[in-house]
């Protein structure tokens, strides 16, 4: 049973890589390629991240960094356009693994949840609103959008998580694995300084 969790890892973490995939679709989807029996236990997102690593080392060592360094400089961009939201860079291009088809996923902690949208309805920005479940289960709103990225040449999806000011502080608790599970400006700007001179 564990080698087919492994082989639904690698098969989910090609679809992520390959297709764009989020981390549940690529499992589920993995799993029915494999014809794995229905209720099978599908693997964590840690597995699942670890085997995205090893696919980019694999297959796209020679194009992923670049990727991942203009998508990063994007979510400055943006982190900066809503610095008065706290924005904190969380998901695929936070942790490293993002390709050209990857979005950026930054997780606002506003005082009032409202006032993210007002700003982008201010500055004329198209946007679609729909309610999403946020990192701590709760509800959120999720205000997604897409942005122009000159350096890939293409539009890249942005999605602002619209979550309460008092969430920020479970927000920073390492995962399991001892990782930041996101990080704001500050954390992206040194990230992206220890990976370029590593």
């Amino acid at each position: 049973m564990e080698t087919l969790t492994h082989e639904i890892a690698a098969a989910a973490a090609r679809l992520v890589v390959e297709d764009g995939l989020d981390y549940g679709a690529a499992k589920r989807r993995a799993g029915q390629q494999l014809g794995a029996p229905p209720r099978t236990a599908l693997p964590d997102n840690e597995l699942v991240e670890a085997a995205v690593r090893e696919h980019i080392a694999l297959f796209h060592a020679d194009t992923q960094p670049r990727e991942l360094a203009a998508l990063r400089r994007l979510a400055l961009l943006w982190m900066e356009r809503l610095a008065e939201f706290r924005p904190h860079l969380a998901g695929a291009v936070w942790n490293g693994t993002a390709t050209r088809l990857s979005d950026i996923t930054l997780q606002l902690f506003c005082d009032d949840p409202k006032s993210a949208e007002i700003a982008l309805i201010d500055h004329r920005v198209d946007y679609a609103a729909q309610t999403v479940t946020g990192f701590n289960g709760a509800p959120v709103e999720a205000l997604s959008l897409s942005s122009p990225c000159p350096e890939l040449g293409e539009a890249v999806g942005v999605h602002l998580m619209v979550h309460d000011w008092d969430d920020l502080r479970g927000a920073l608790k390492p995962r399991a694995d001892g990782r930041a599970p996101r990080g704001d400006r500050e954390a992206l700007v040194k990230r992206m300084a220890q990976e370029a001179g590593a």
